[in-house]
């Protein structure tokens, strides 16, 4: 059980500042849709949407590889410099070629009037880029507390710029336009301006790295440098598959939105990323246990009967993320509230079907250790392949006739068969005895609780019989789990001492 408490000590350090930082940044969804139009939502939507894509080249797998070459006794000596020498001239090689074609990446994406947007983003890439393997240092170190105090500082610099240009600047500018406040500000801009603070957002953080990022010497291993790329170029595909998976669908929406005009499709893009952020309990748990389980996954690997404590870990992950799931279901008429602009509320449908989605996402970053771990991570990129065709498929078809909806079930698809595929073949090269009919009891129970929840709200008007009976359901599913897991619960540090 150590191993467990350790992995939920990392997840806990690391997971808090992530969560902290992505939730500090999700309490911008409620200011941001107050003070933009659902088509400048979108808009910007459509930049965020690029960005991802962009960041799995710059990066190219070079962090999972620092993670999996430092415990090799050969190469710690040289890995850090390796590493790092190799994303600083990468980096300055791709950031060039974003400015010269930005303008083409601007029409490809249906921002054409805004090329400037994405040269601000090729810096943001380019700087966030510089940031990863400092942060993965830090991780690999085990200091969480300066890794936390980072996340958090870049966080609260992009959500004061952010109020600084939508907000004090426009009172500035209504009633003193030649204020020094102002030099750096232009009316039309608009939207632009969340971009800018997002700029200064990795320049602060890449500030505060420094420390880190200098202590690389200037030494290059080529050996190892090949021996990371074998390892990591299947991880570039899995990658730049998986955004596709998570983020490609805004730009299809775009594209083909049963809609008259760009500017309608952008507001249903707006409207469908705005719901997207409902589902952020579930992604960042997600992303606060994979901050703390890659480095963690790879370490026990090297002692006795790991594939016991993946097992373990997945069993508590799922109970986890299915008691997230109600949560955000049962009380989504409360979460609607962060979306200040009523007219997005048309989009709520969407969020059962992608906190489902998400937590198959979930599942599967569990299951992925297996090709990780064997050296089969072309496995990887070809599962994640497989659900990027998924993906294209199934929004090529629909959305233009079902819009958002279409791309809500395509994440499903996606991410349900990702996971169903990995399971199977992971267990056929890397056997990990999971309790698979009991979690999938677990996901069944909480989706017919949500049904159950849905028909009560059919049939009653009161709001308060309505989170009554949302209480109840969820604290029934709490009491049948701790039950089912009693002497699992036992076991655990804190908890166990009261059941």
């Amino acid at each position: 059980m150590s191993s467990i408490k350790k992995l939920a000590g990392q997840t806990v350090w690391y997971g808090a500042s992530s969560i902290a930082a992505r939730f500090l940044n999700y309490l911008l969804t409620p200011y941001l849709t107050a003070k933009l139009t659902d088509s400048s939502y979108g808009e910007m939507s459509l930049v965020f949407a690029a960005i991802p894509f962009l960041n799995v080249i710059f990066t190219y797998g070079m962090e999972t590889a620092y993670f999996r070459y430092v415990h090799k006794d050969e190469f710690k000596k040289d890995i850090y410099n390796t590493s790092v020498v190799s994303i600083i001239c990468s980096t300055i090689f791709l950031t060039g070629l974003l400015l010269f074609f930005n303008s083409s990446i601007a029409n490809f994406i249906r921002i054409k009037e805004h090329p400037e947007f994405i040269t601000w983003s090729a810096f943001i890439i380019a700087f966030d880029t510089l940031s990863v393997l400092p942060f993965a240092k830090l991780r690999q170190e085990g200091r969480p507390v300066k890794f936390a105090v980072i996340k958090i500082t870049g966080i609260l610099v992009n959500i004061s710029f952010t109020y600084f240009f939508l907000s004090v600047c426009p009172k500035v500018y209504a009633s003193n336009p030649d204020s020094p406040l102002l030099i750096f500000y232009k009316p039309g801009t608009g939207v632009g301006y969340v971009i800018l603070a997002i700029l200064v957002q990795s320049v602060i953080t890449l500030i505060l790295l420094s420390k880190e990022l200098f202590q690389f010497r200037w030494q290059f291993n080529k050996l190892l440098w090949k021996q990371m790329m074998i390892y990591s170029l299947p991880l570039i595909v899995a990658g730049f598959g998986g955004m596709i998976n998570e983020t490609f669908d805004r730009i299809m929406l775009g594209w083909w939105a049963p809609v008259q005009n760009v500017e309608a499709a952008r507001a249903e893009v707006g409207i469908y990323s705005a719901c997207y952020k409902l589902s952020i309990l579930i992604s960042l748990f997600i992303q606060a246990f994979r901050m703390g389980a890659e480095p963690f996954f790879f370490k026990q690997a090297e002692g006795q009967n790991p594939e016991k404590v993946y097992a373990r870990v997945m069993k508590f992950f799922v109970i986890t993320i299915t008691v997230m799931f109600l949560v955000v279901a049962l009380y989504l008429d409360i979460w609607k509230e962060f979306i200040r602009n009523p007219k997005m509320w048309t989009g709520l449908k969407v969020v059962p079907i992608l906190l489902l989605a998400n937590m198959f996402l979930g599942i599967y970053y569990n299951l992925a250790i297996w090709y990780k771990l064997t050296n089969k991570t072309m496995a990887g990129a070809w599962i994640t392949i497989t659900g990027a065709v998924i993906t294209l498929i199934i929004n090529y078809l629909f959305i233009p006739h079902f819009s958002y909806m279409a791309s809500a079930w395509a994440t499903f698809a996606c991410y349900g068969s990702m996971m169903v595929i990995s399971y199977v073949w992971g267990q056929k090269h890397y056997r990990i005895p999971y309790a698979t009919k009991k979690l999938t009891a677990y996901i069944v129970i909480v989706v017919l609780l949500f049904f159950i929840h849905k028909g009560i709200n059919a049939a009653i008007d009161s709001t308060l019989l309505k989170y009554i009976s949302a209480t109840l359901l969820l604290g029934a599913y709490c009491l049948f789990v701790v039950r089912i897991e009693r002497k699992e619960f036992q076991k655990l540090p804190f908890i166990g001492k009261y059941i």
